[in-house]
Formats: C-alpha cells, structure tokens, sequence
C-alpha cells in the first residue's frame, strides 16, 4: 500500500545517534562549506555573472573558478541550510539563506536561464554540449535547493528563480524543440518536485519526456564509454539491470519513480522495483555502497564486487537512500527501509568525519598494507577537507538536514516507523514519542501523546538483520492496530548483537571471509588496533566479545573477534580513519 511523507516539522529527532550526527552537521560541516565556497570561488561565479564583481580581475583567479558544474554545490549547501532552518532556524543561517539566494537571483538571465560556467567561460553558448555540460544537472539542483527552501521558510526567492528557468526548459525541450537529455541526470526528480510544489503540469511533462527520451543513443559517451555510461543504451523502462556511473544511474532511477508514481504508469514502476532488486541481490556492498568500478564511477557486473577497489562513492550512497525511499512510498515495503537503514549508518556517513570537516570521496571495504595513495580521492590518503570535484560535501549536508523527514510516514490507516531514533512524530490526530538507544541496544519504545477515537496502526518496521524479536503493548503482546488511548506505550526489542555475516559465493572476490555486523552497522578492522598485519591473519571460531567504549570514536561498541595470534578488535565501519589512516577490512579470511 502507497505511503504518504509527512509534512515538514512533523516529526523531530530529539536525541541519540542521529541527532548527534546532525549537531555536527550544523555548528562544523555546513559552516566549513560556507568558507569553502568562497575559497573555491564558487560564490565568485555567481558575483560575476550578476556583474557584481569584475570578471577580468586576474589577481582573482580566471573568469570561471572550478568544475563546470560547480553551481550545484552552491544549490546543495543551501538546500542544507534551508532544512536546518526548518529544524531550528538562526541568524546565521538566514543570512546565509538572504545573501546567497539573492545572489542567485541576480544571477538569472532575463529568459530564465542560470548557469554560470555558461555565462562566464562560454561566452553565454547554451545547450552546445548535453553529453558533458551538465547544465540541466545544475538545474535540477537549483529546483531541489528552491523546494526545499520554500518549504522549509517560506522564501519564495529561490522557487521564483527556479520556476522561471523551468518555464524555459519547457520551451525549450521537447518534442519538435530541442530533442535531447542531459549527460548527468537529476533534472528529471527536480522537475517534478517543483510540479508537486506549484502544479505546473509542463513540468511533470517535461520530467517524462527526458525519462522516455534516455535510452534511445542520443549521447555520445566521452573516451572510451559506451552508451551505458549515461544509461542512454536502454529505455528506462526496459532495463532490468541498472549500469554505467553510479550516481547518474541512481538519480535517474529516482526521477522515473517520481513519473511513475505521479502519472500512475505501473509498467514503468515494475521494470524500476525490477531494477532495484537485481541490484540489492548482485551489485550492492553489504555497506550499501554502490558502484564497484573506479572507470567511469560505474556499477559492475552482478557480483563483481571487489572490497579493495570499490569506488562507492558517497553521493552514490545518497542516490540509493533517495530512489529506496520513493519506492517505499510507492509501495509501502519494508524492503525499501531495510536498505536506507543500512545505507545511512554505513556507506552514508563513512563519507565524512566524526569532526563534520573532512570527507571521503570514495568508500572502498579495504586498505591494503602499505597501499600507495595515486588519487585524492583514495581513502589512503585520508579524508580530505574538500575536492575540486566537491559534490559529495554538500551531498552529506542536505541529506543529514533532511534526515527527520525519512523517520515515519502514514497511510490511511495509520502511521508507520522506519528508522529508530528519539523522536517526536505528529499524524494529524496521532502522536508520540520514541525514546531508544539505538544502533547500541535494541529497545525501541513508543509512548503515545495524542490519538483520535478511532482505530489506526502502529507500523514498526522489524529489520531484515533481525532473526527474532519481540513487541508488547502496555506489558503485553497484543495487535497493533487497535483504539489507542494516551500514555499507552508500545516496547519493540530487536536483537542487536554482534553476528558473523558470509558473503554470497558468487562474490568471488571474498569467498572464504567473514564480515562483523551489529544491529544496523557493519564493523571493520583497522591495522592500529590490531597485532598483526591484518592481510597476513585469519580469523577463528569462537565467542564476539562486546565492549561498550564510550571514549571511543564519539562512544562506540567495539568487538573482540578472535583470530589467529590474539583477538582482533572490530569498530563501526563509518568510524574508520578519523585516528590514523591505514590498513582497513572489512571482509577477513575466515580458518575453516
């Protein structure tokens, strides 16, 4: 049965894992990318193309500073302070709303169009490069950060910037116009976020038609690529196994639900749930991380998934929790949240440091011993305080802000949990309060503050990692659809212990190891903790002791695994590389 999100402010985070998580986010990341935006020069663009600042300043730097799609990192970190206002609104953070969405505005052309590499290093030459210009990708991003920001605040300065260069797209593109899609998709979802914002139905028709028009081999992959690079070598809706670059593959799947659900096309929403599940069977880290190939940033084949050369990029991690969440309300299937649970404890914030100022790139499962770091974004060489290429950032950013909007959900019947966290959530009606410690332990209790006279549904997901659990209501088993009454008090335990997880055989990269899983989080082993070069041991039958170290890494529950030559100590794996940087696995040979 479809879900429907609650509206904004509806449920709050108010303690534990993910607010701390979300603190960090507030008062370090999103303020070291304010100061990394005016370093890069990307809020330079923008005062350039709105003739506010001199483009020929060569003590500046050149005209144009950056990546061609630098814009969008500017849109992401305000789609950021926009939900962080809807959290708890600052002076600080109005201003930086006030002045960049401004600036923003000013740099819009009479037309609607806005695209500032365009402007300052193309001399204004629109649309003469969709493979790789990334201009409707911009846009896109521009949308999302101008929903977000009505949404959240109420200003209508970015949603008016938006909606004027939407009505230019739409006269633009399109059937007997100019016929083609963007290299890097995302303009799909952004369009029809804003037609779900204002009911423009050109915008939900333009959304289609760059879903229908992908796959047709209207783009000319650069290099070596093939088609399958920007997913143009299948329809959409013929595709079964999702291909080529990661994010693009991702994002391009979440703006075909969109339309799927949007213009009621079930055909298109069975081949993508058939995507999705071919990709969670074969092409999925058990992190959750996607994309096995540092070629092209891309998805291997089934089960080529290599823990050493896993590119997993951390924006790809954010596609997949964005496409999972609108299948589940697409479908209302538990399966959807199972992966968005382990995608944002794992593959997700791996990505930035416990500090909130430094950044993966790229989240591989292993470090070799004296591996030799070739690439920035080689996890060897540590976490980096910001990239040329500078999307994942920012990424991080929104998708913490955002994060109490993926708590509950509701239907007709009533109201569902999908990710355990001390929360308040309003339904209309329905209240109540959730106080847990989880990922540490796996009491879950739900205490109602407020209900109609009526029957609805408590929905608490039980996690696929759960081989058991228990549920009482008021002290006692009991259903959970039934007239509540206030102060009655629902007590979910699920078993969070630590596990031993073999990988599928067909892996054969990793036949014959172990992983460590807790609850929701999967454990690695970093080589500081260990006695032995961690290539050279093997781990062993026997007990997995737990500590809980509140000292450690921002409080964590370590696990002893024994091995051969002494046990070996396991953390979270979104803990790694935030001592030293060194050898890390998290698949270890296992003795037979």
């Amino acid at each position: 049965m479809p879900l429907r999100p609650l509206p904004l402010g509806s449920t709050k985070i108010s303690g534990g894992f993910w607010l701390e998580r979300q603190r960090i986010n507030r008062d370090a990341t999103i303020p070291a990318a304010a100061r990394r935006l005016e370093e890069a020069g990307t809020l330079r663009n923008f005062r350039r193309t709105a003739r506010q600042e001199p483009d020929t300043d060569a003590s500046a730097g050149p005209a144009f500073a950056g990546k061609l799609f630098a814009d969008t990192d500017v849109y992401k970190w305000l789609e950021a302070v926009a939900w962080e206002q809807a959290r708890e609104p600052s002076t600080e953070l109005a201003d930086w709303q006030s002045s960049a969405g401004a600036l923003v505005a000013a740099a819009q052309d009479s037309d609607g169009y806005l695209n500032t590499h365009t402007h300052l290093a193309l001399d204004g030459r629109r649309y003469g490069d969709l493979e790789k210009g990334h201009e409707l990708y911009c846009a896109g991003h521009l949308f999302q950060a101008a929903v977000a920001q009505v949404r959240a605040t109420g200003d209508r300065t970015l949603l008016d910037v938006a909606c004027r260069f939407a009505d230019h797209l739409c006269k633009t593109f399109g059937p007997g116009r100019l016929e083609g899609v963007d290299g890097h998709p995302l303009i799909e979802m952004a369009l029809v976020e804003l037609y779900r914002e204002t009911g423009t139905a050109a915008y939900l028709e333009l959304a289609t038609y760059f879903v229908e028009a992908r796959g047709h081999g209207t783009l000319t992959p650069p290099g070596h690529h093939g088609p399958a690079y920007f997913q143009d070598h299948l329809p959409v809706r013929e595709t079964r196994t999702i291909a080529g670059h990661a994010v693009r593959a991702l994002y391009l799947a979440s703006g075909a639900t969109d339309v799927a659900v949007e213009t009621g096309d079930g055909e298109l929403l069975d081949a993508l749930r058939a995507m999705w599940a071919t990709m969670v069977e074969s092409q999925t880290y058990l992190t959750g991380g996607l994309g096995s190939r540092w070629y092209g940033e891309a998805f291997g084949d089934p089960f080529e998934l290599p823990p050493d050369t896993a590119y997993c990029e951390t924006c790809a991690a954010i596609a997949s929790v964005q496409w999972s969440w609108r299948l589940l309300l697409a479908t209302g299937e538990s399966k959807y949240a199972d992966l968005i649970e382990r995608t944002l404890y794992n593959a997700v914030i791996s990505g930035v440091s416990l500090g909130g100022d430094r950044f993966f790139y790229v989240n591989t499962l292993k470090v070799r011993h004296n591996a030799f770091a070739d690439d920035q974004r080689s996890a060897v060489g540590g976490r980096q305080p910001w990239f040329g290429t500078a999307c994942c950032p920012p990424n991080v950013m929104r998708t913490l802000s955002a994060l109490d909007q993926l708590v509950a959900t509701s239907d007709d019947n009533g109201v569902q949990v999908h990710l355990y966290a001390p929360a308040s959530v309003s339904a209309g009606q329905i209240g109540f309060d959730v106080e847990t410690e989880y990922p540490w332990h796996g009491t879950v209790r739900v205490r109602i503050t407020s209900t109609p006279d009526t029957p609805w549904t408590l929905g608490l997901r039980i996690p696929a990692w759960a081989d058991s659990h228990s549920l009482t209501v008021n002290g006692h088993e009991g259903p959970l659809r039934r007239v509540w009454a206030v102060g009655d008090e629902v007590v979910l335990e699920l078993p969070v212990a630590a596990r031993r997880t073999t990988p599928d055989e067909r892996i054969d990269s990793v036949r014959g190891c172990v992983a460590i899983e807790r609850g929701p989080l999967v454990y690695c082993f970093e080589q500081q903790d260990a006695g032995v070069v961690l290539d050279a041991t093997a781990v062993v039958a026997g007990e997995l002791i737990e500590r809980e170290r509140p000292e450690l890494l921002g409080g964590v529950t370590t696990i002893e695994v024994p091995a051969r030559g002494g046990p070996l100590t396991a953390i979270p794996y979104y803990a790694w590389a935030n001592r030293t940087v060194g050898p890390m696995t998290v698949w270890i040979r296992e003795d037979a």
